[in-house]
C-alpha cells in the first residue's frame, strides 16, 4: 500500500494529469447521492476533484482512503465497499491515504476526521455509489466504443466483458472523459456480493508483516533533527526560569528553546534529544491543580455529588414518585479513574518548514487540523503546508488531541531546522490529555414483577468536550486564534456547568433500558486536568456503573440476571436480541469447578454487544479465562475485522478494568512506563469468542462497543465467586 499525498489545492488534479488517467468523483451529501449528473473531468483537470477513484492508463485502479488507518482495518474495509460496485478486488487496487481536503470530511462530522466508529458506518452507501457510478460509465463508454449494446456487458475485476473478449476498464478512459452519467447508479442486492461480508486478510498485512508500513515515528528525510520536550509536571503552570547550560554543551544538541507547553531540546538524534533533556531545570510557576491529589479529587466528586447541584439531562416522567411506589429500590456509588491512552506509537510529528512552503508527517484522526496549525505557527498561507499521512500506531482518541503537532511547528519555526518531535513513554502516560475521572450514583426502582419503574442518575467529574474545543476550533477556524478558542472552551465549560449536561459525558448512563420515569444529573467538577475522548468515550465507564446495578437490582428483585435484562430492555429489540442470543450462550456454558460467569450487555456508536466472562479468583488475584461476546453491527462488511475489533476492545478494556488508574499527587501523575502503567500480556489475555449477528441492517460501530461491557462482565463474574460487590475501578479485591 503506498501513501499519496497532495496539497489543499492541488488535490487530486496533479496525480490526475500526471498520470493521465481518470479521476471519478462523487459529491458530498450526507450519505446520499444528488440528483444532478456526475461529471467527468478530462485528465488536465476540468473535473471537480472530490475524488476516491483514479483509473490509470495502466489499468492500475487507485483508491484514495480519506479515513486514518490506526488500526482498526479502515482501509481493507472502505477499499471494499468501492470495490465490490466498481467490481475490482480490493487487493488488486492501489491504496492511497488521502491529502487534506474538505471534499474529504467525514458526513457524519462535518470535517475530515477520523472516530467514534463512523467510517464504515458514513461511507457505506456513499462509497458503494462512488463504484456503481464509475461501473456504470465505464461500461456505458465501452459500449460506444466497441459498438455494442451495454446490456451485452459485464464487468470482472477491472475488465470489461464482452463475449469471450477482456478489456481493460483503462481501454474506455477517453470516451468516459467525454461522458455524464446519472449520479444513482443501482447498487448490488446483498444477495449478489461477492466482497462484502466475505472474510478476507488485511489490505495492509503484508506491509505491516514486513516492516515496510510507514508510521510517523519512521519518518526519515534529509538534515532530519529530533526533539523532546521538558512539559510541566502539573498542568497548567507555565515555565519561570530555565537553566539549560548543561544540556547545550551536550554532544549533538544544537537547540535549547522555551516554547508555549515548555522547553524543547533539539539534536542530531533521539538519544542525545533524551538525555540532553533530563539536564534542563526548570523553574515552574505554582498551579492550583498542586493542591490535589486522587483521594481529594474523588472526595469532591462525592461532595458534589451529595449537594445535589447539577445540571439536568433527560427528566422523564416521575422519579421520586416512582421510587416511593417501587416494590424493589436500590443504590449504589460506583468510580472510575483517569486513564491515559498509551498507543504503542508514541506521539510524533515531523515538520520541515522552507520559506513560505511546510511539509508535515504525522499520524492524526483529524487531518483537516494540519494546515491550520502549521500556517498559524508559521505564519504561512495554509494552502502552502503539504500533509502526509502516515499508518498511525494506535489512536484510541489521543491523536484526535492535536498539541504534539502544534509543538512540533513551534519547534521547526524557532529552530529553523526539519525537527521529528518524539514524545516519550513518560510524557505520553503523564501528560495527557486522559479519559476523564467518574463518579456515578444510581438509584433504581422496580415494581413487584421486576419492572423498572424509575432510574436516577447522576456523575460527578469533568467534561470530555471543552478541551477538545480549545485544541480543534482553531484548526476549523482559522481565523479564531488561541485567545478566542480558549475563551469558546470556557464558555462551553459554563454552558455545561449552569445549562446543559455533556452528552460525552453521560452517554450510557441510562438510555438501555425501559424505565418510564427517568433523570440523569451531571456535575461538573473541574480540577484543570488536560482531558479528551478516550476509547468508547462516556460509554467506557458509564457502562461499568449502569451494568453492575442491572445485576444489583436483578438480584434485589430475587430474578436471574438475562430474565431481568430481557424483561427491561422490550423497547430496544436489538439489544434485547443480543441478550437473548447470550444468555442461552451461557445457558450451554459448563465452566470448571472454581470459574464463575458474569453477564453484561450495552448499546454505543449503534451497536449493540452482550458479553459473557469466566473468570476464576484465588489467592486475592483475579483471572480472566473466557469471554464470549455476542454483538449485532448490522452488515458486517469484512467479519474477520469485525472479530477482531472487538477482540482488540475487549482486551484494551480489560486492561483498564485489571490494571487501569492514574494517581494524582500534588498535581502530578505518579505512573510513568508500563512498569506501573502496565499493559494487559499476552499470557493474561483470554480466550475471545465473538458471535455476529446479522439483522439485516447497513452497518455500525465496530472499533469501539465491544470495550464497554467487559468491566462490568468481570465484575458481576468476581460477585458470584466471592461475594464481594466491586463498584470501583480498577478492580481489586479487598
Amino acid at each position: 500500500m503506498n501513501t499519496v499525498n497532495v496539497s489543499r489545492r492541488s488535490f487530486l488534479q496533479a496525480s490526475a494529469v500526471a498520470g493521465g488517467g481518470l479521476v471519478v468523483g462523487v459529491a458530498f451529501t450526507g450519505c446520499s447521492s444528488t440528483s444532478e449528473p456526475l461529471p467527468v473531468a478530462s485528465t488536465e483537470g476540468a473535473w471537480t476533484p472530490n475524488a476516491f477513484i483514479q483509473v490509470l492508463p495502466d489499468n492500475t485502479i487507485r483508491f484514495y482512503t480519506a479515513r486514518s488507518e490506526m488500526g482498526q482495518g479502515v482501509t481493507t474495509g472502505l477499499a471494499t465497499l468501492v470495490g465490490e460496485e466498481l467490481d475490482v478486488n480490493p487487493f488488486d487496487m492501489d491504496i492511497c491515504f488521502a491529502g487534506v481536503h474538505e471534499d474529504y470530511a467525514n458526513p457524519l462530522f462535518g470535517m475530515q476526521g477520523t472516530g467514534g466508529s463512523t467510517s464504515i458506518r458514513a461511507h457505506y452507501t456513499q462509497l458503494r455509489q462512488a463504484g456503481a457510478n464509475t461501473r456504470a460509465l465505464i461500461l456505458e463508454a465501452a459500449a460506444r466504443d466497441l459498438g455494442l449494446a451495454t446490456s451485452s456487458l459485464t464487468t470482472d475485476n477491472g475488465y470489461v466483458l464482452a463475449g469471450e473478449a477482456r478489456h481493460p476498464y483503462s481501454d474506455f478512459i477517453a470516451m468516459a472523459q467525454s461522458l455524464t452519467i446519472e449520479a444513482n447508479a443501482p447498487l448490488k442486492a446483498a444477495a449478489d456480493f461477492q466482497f462484502i461480508g466475505r472474510e478476507s486478510r488485511r489490505v495492509d498485512a503484508i506491509a505491516k508483516a514486513t516492516g515496510t508500513a510507514q508510521f510517523g515515528i519512521d519518518i526519515d528525510i534529509p538534515d532530519l533533527h529530533y526533539a523532546v520536550v521538558v512539559r510541566a509536571p502539573v498542568a497548567g503552570t507555565k515555565v519561570r526560569s530555565v537553566e539549560a547550560s548543561a544540556a547545550r554543551g551536550m554532544p549533538g544538541v544544537t537547540n535549547v528553546l522555551e516554547i508555549g507547553n515548555g522547553v524543547a531540546v533539539v539534536a542530531e538524534s533521539f538519544w542525545q534529544a533524551k538525555q540532553a533533556a533530563a539536564q534542563v531545570q526548570v523553574d515552574w510557576n505554582t498551579g492550583a491543580l498542586g493542591q490535589f491529589d486522587t483521594d481529594t479529587l474523588r472526595a469532591d466528586y462525592t461532595a458534589a455529588l451529595d449537594a445535589g447541584d447539577g445540571v439536568e439531562g433527560p427528566d422523564e416522567g416521575n422519579v421520586e414518585e416512582a421510587l416511593s411506589a417501587a416494590s424493589t429500590v436500590h443504590e449504589a456509588e460506583y468510580w472510575a479513574p483517569l486513564l491515559a491512552h498509551a498507543p504503542m506509537e508514541p506521539m510524533n510529528a515531523t515538520v520541515r518548514i522552507d520559506g513560505e512552503r511546510a511539509e508535515v508527517w504525522t499520524g492524526i484522526q483529524f487531518p483537516f487540523a494540519v494546515p491550520a496549525i502549521v500556517s498559524r505557527v508559521a505564519g504561512i498561507p495554509a494552502e502552502n503546508v503539504q500533509f502526509h499521512q502516515t499508518y498511525l500506531g494506535g489512536g484510541f482518541g489521543r491523536r484526535g488531541a492535536v498539541n504534539y503537532l502544534i509543538e512540533a511547528a513551534e519547534i521547526a519555526v524557532y529552530s529553523a531546522k526539519p525537527v521529528q518531535l518524539v514524545w516519550t513513554r513518560e510524557d505520553d502516560i503523564q501528560q495527557g490529555p486522559f479519559r476523564p475521572a467518574s463518579l456515578m450514583r444510581i438509584k433504581a426502582g422496580a415494581d413487584a414483577d421486576g419492572n423498572l419503574t424509575a432510574w436516577d442518575a447522576a456523575r460527578a467529574g469533568g467534561n470530555i468536550s471543552p478541551d477538545s474545543l480549545r485544541t480543534l476550533l482553531p484548526a476549523a477556524f482559522p481565523w479564531m486564534g488561541d485567545i478566542v478558542a480558549e475563551g469558546v472552551a470556557q464558555l462551553s465549560e459554563i454552558y455545561f456547568k449552569k445549562f446543559a449536561t455533556d452528552n460525552s459525558s453521560t452517554e450510557g448512563l441510562f438510555e438501555d433500558y425501559d424505565h418510564a420515569n427517568t433523570r440523569v444529573t451531571h456535575m461538573t467538577v473541574d480540577h484543570g486536568l488536560p482531558l479528551t475522548f478516550w476509547r468508547s468515550v462516556g460509554h467506557s465507564y458509564t457502562a461499568f456503573a449502569k451494568e453492575s446495578m442491572i445485576d444489583e437490582m436483578a438480584e434485589a428483585a430475587d430474578i436471574d440476571e438475562i430474565a431481568f435484562r430481557l424483561q427491561n430492555t422490550q423497547n430496544s429489540p436489538r439489544l434485547n436480541n443480543v441478550i437473548r442470543v447470550a444468555g442461552e450462550q451461557m445457558a450451554k456454558m459448563n465452566p470448571p469447578e472454581g470459574h464463575h460467569l458474569g453477564f453484561a450487555a450495552h448499546n454505543s456508536f449503534l451497536t449493540d454487544v452482550a458479553e459473557i466472562a469466566e473468570v476464576s479468583v484465588k489467592n486475592g488475584k483475579i483471572q480472566v479465562h473466557k469471554v464470549t461476546c455476542v454483538l449485532d453491527c448490522g452488515q458486517a462488511v469484512n467479519p474477520d475485522i469485525v472479530r477482531a475489533q472487538v477482540e482488540g476492545g475487549v482486551v484494551y478494556g480489560l486492561t483498564a478494568a485489571l490494571y487501569g488508574g492514574l494517581n494524582l499527587e500534588r498535581g502530578t501523575i505518579k505512573e510513568s512506563n508500563f512498569h506501573d502503567y502496565p499493559m494487559l500480556r499476552m499470557n493474561e489475555s483470554p480466550e475471545i469468542e465473538v458471535i455476529i449477528i446479522d439483522s439485516g441492517t447497513e452497518p455500525t460501530g465496530v472499533g469501539e462497543p465491544g470495550l464497554p461491557p467487559i468491566a462490568p462482565a468481570v465484575a458481576n463474574a468476581v460477585y458470584k465467586a466471592t461475594g464481594q460487590r466491586l463498584r470501583s475501578l480498577p478492580l481489586q479485591l479487598a
